[in-house]
């Protein structure tokens, strides 16, 4: 394995341990709007959340609302990568039914805790979760009708390994539909801070490169369904909540927050995408 890729997944598993333990710190979900709950603002109805644990939206570092667009039915069987604290777990639970299943797979152990706990208290007997890599799913080929994400693809160091499983996990006919954040042009100063890597922007890619990616891994009809564009305010907002003492620890760029959001602005969006496997 990759030693340069591992030590990255090393540092967002430790991250997201210390999120989950203290759910108000910052993930992917710290690029949104400055009022509401974060996950009405990534996409998710009052009624969808109401059919929750309480608990479970202040745990979900989410970037849009990954099955909005999806024609899951009943008795189909649904795979979440990278599934955190169970959020769009339970929402797929509800879709299928009692005659389908949902499957998630997260490689941080606290993650899979918290969710194992949530699925308890929703009494959701069609749910498991799987400890594994997104780059290694532990999962059967051919065995799952769609494949979900949501903000976690763009954490990954070798996305290529990601888009062949999701090619490789899914049914002929099956469907990839993942909320994700994308960025073009960033300051290549910006890309060497681990914490930018860990909420979800050093690591993101184009939505060019996404879809080309997809399309290697012989997924068909990619494209892009919808994105919300930050601005300079939510930019540099995130910048002084999810960058704290990196930003202090580097003055020269700690200085240069206001300007850098300015020079952002368009360059990052969470976007919901769209491919399929062919028959």
């Amino acid at each position: 394995m990759n030693g340069q890729a591992q030590e990255i997944r090393n540092e967002v598993s430790r991250d997201y341990a210390q999120r989950i333990a203290a759910p108000n710190g910052c993930g992917c979900g710290a690029l949104k709007p400055q009022s509401g709950p974060l996950a009405t603002l990534a996409g998710y109805s009052a009624e969808q959340l109401a059919t929750v644990p309480d608990s479970i939206a202040g745990s979900s570092f989410a970037c849009g609302n990954p099955l909005a667009y999806a024609g899951v039915r009943e008795g189909d069987v649904v795979l979440d990568l990278g599934s955190g604290a169970g959020l769009d777990l339970l929402l797929a639970a509800r879709m299928v039914g009692p005659t389908g299943r949902v499957i998630g797979v997260d490689m941080t152990d606290a993650m899979i805790a918290r969710a194992n706990e949530n699925i308890r208290a929703a009494k959701a007997g069609n749910v498991e979760v799987r400890k594994g890599l997104i780059e290694e799913l532990p999962v059967e080929d051919g065995s799952v009708d769609w494949v979900i994400s949501n903000c976690v693809i763009n954490l990954s160091p070798e996305k290529e390994k990601v888009f062949a499983e999701i090619a490789r996990v899914l049914k002929p006919g099956g469907t990839m539909l993942v909320s994700d954040i994308m960025a073009q042009d960033l300051p290549a100063e910006l890309l060497t801070i681990p914490a930018l890597y860990t909420s979800c922007i050093a690591g993101a890619i184009s939505e060019e490169a996404y879809l080309s990616g997809m399309a290697q891994a012989g997924l068909v009809e990619g494209r892009v369904l919808d994105r919300l564009i930050y601005d300079a305010q939510q930019i540099e907002g995130y910048a002084e909540a999810a960058l704290g003492e990196a930003f202090a620890a580097t003055a020269e760029i700690s200085g240069r927050i206001e300007s850098y959001a300015r020079e952002l602005t368009g360059k990052i969006w969470s976007a919901k995408v769209y491919g399929r496997k062919p028959l």
